[in-house]
């Protein structure tokens, strides 16, 4: 496995304790509602997640997804959202235009893969001064029951999915196509 990230479960200088409003408890959670959780999709010609020198997953023509989750996020936005990225149509038809969605792809035995990787920084909070606050975000533990949840929907698409390592510190490399870029939230906003 990959070295911690400075922020996960198994870094406990650096995690928050119990009580300070961070990953659902005391006054931070009163403020989640409304939460929703958060993946920016970008559609690649290849992406690859490197871990202590090794590939961990890698997809070429497909999307990269970066999967935030917040605090009362539950397994049903996971598997919703999944839906949403399964089948949100960002790749181009015959004609050039973006008509056609993944699961197309892969229904007509296009090569087509997504690199899922977990990002709680999308849970920032950047309105009050010069730091983020991550308060939003929910706690690891349960936070990569959500990830696993939303990579086995997307499996269930019948879409290859490639993961990082849930947690790590990650060096994420991909050449983006187009650019083509969506930020999809679930519950849709």
């Amino acid at each position: 496995m990959g070295r911690a990230a400075p922020w996960s479960v198994s870094s406990r200088a650096a995690a928050p304790s119990a009580g300070s409003g961070w990953a659902g408890s005391g006054a931070g959670a009163a403020r989640r509602v409304g939460s929703a959780v958060r993946a920016v999709v970008q559609r690649v010609l290849s992406a690859a997640v490197v871990v202590d020198g090794e590939t961990a997953g890698a997809v070429e023509r497909g999307a990269r997804v970066l999967l935030g989750v917040l605090a009362g996020d539950t397994e049903r936005d996971a598997v919703r959202l999944a839906q949403r990225v399964a089948r949100f149509r960002y790749f181009a038809d015959a004609e050039g235009r973006m008509n056609r969605a993944a699961t197309d792809l892969a229904a007509e035995g296009e090569p087509v893969g997504l690199l899922v990787v977990s990002q709680f920084t999308l849970a920032a909070d950047g309105r009050k001064g010069r730091r983020p606050s991550f308060d939003r975000a929910e706690d690891p533990r349960v936070a990569e029951e959500f990830y696993c949840s939303f990579c086995d929907a997307l499996r269930g698409e019948g879409l290859h999915v490639e993961t990082g390592v849930f947690g790590a510190s990650m060096r994420v490399e991909l050449v983006n196509d187009g650019p083509v870029t969506f930020v999809l939230d679930e519950p849709a906003s």
